[in-house]
């Protein structure tokens, strides 16, 4: 998208799975942590957006998770943020809570330096809930924090639009409350 100030990779990762939720006629939420917001940016910068996206929030700190998406979901013991079990969750309970197909949840340490928990700048784990489940561990081996969210990002939007490709392109799965 000519001058806009996102970079060229993160708009061409939303666009691909803006077709693919709109050609599915599937859906999507997002609780994102250390993107930011830049996942929910990339998808909603496609026009027509509002065909598959239907909302999301950046789940920052425990008390977001608790004020913003607790309850309808089991939250597993023992999680912490930046973990596989905190982006699952995080995926499972933004899908729930706004009846998507699909969710995406993200949680990493960005940079300049590492989390609390120990883990090292660059480091991020991001998770697809709905029909076909999975995670990723993403390592930058970068401390530069923008370019991290970027990567997280991108890394996250690969893996929904590899997931969504996986199903069926007839008919709707998961459930869909829009």
């Amino acid at each position: 998208m000519p001058g806009s100030p996102l970079p060229d990779e993160l708009l061409e990762a939303g666009a691909a799975c803006g077709r693919l939720l709109r050609e599915r006629g599937h859906s999507v939420a997002v609780g994102e942590g250390s993107c930011g917001g830049l996942i929910s940016a990339a998808l909603l910068a496609v026009p027509g957006a509002s065909d598959y996206y239907l909302g999301g929030a950046v789940i920052y700190t425990g008390k977001a998770l608790d004020g913003l998406v607790s309850g309808r979901v089991e939250r597993p013991d023992g999680l912490r943020g930046a973990s596989e079990s905190w982006a699952a969750h995080l995926a499972e309970a933004s899908r729930i809570h706004v009846g998507a197909t699909w969710a995406i949840g993200e949680g990493g340490a960005a940079g300049p330096s590492g989390n609390r928990y120990g883990d090292p700048a660059g480091h991020a784990w991001v998770a697809v809930a709905g029909p076909e489940p999975a995670t990723r561990h993403v390592l930058t081996g970068d401390d530069d924090r923008q370019a991290n969210m970027v990567a997280f990002a991108v890394a996250a939007l690969e893996l929904l639009a590899g997931c969504v490709a996986a199903t069926s392109t007839t008919g709707s799965a998961g459930t869909d409350a829009r």
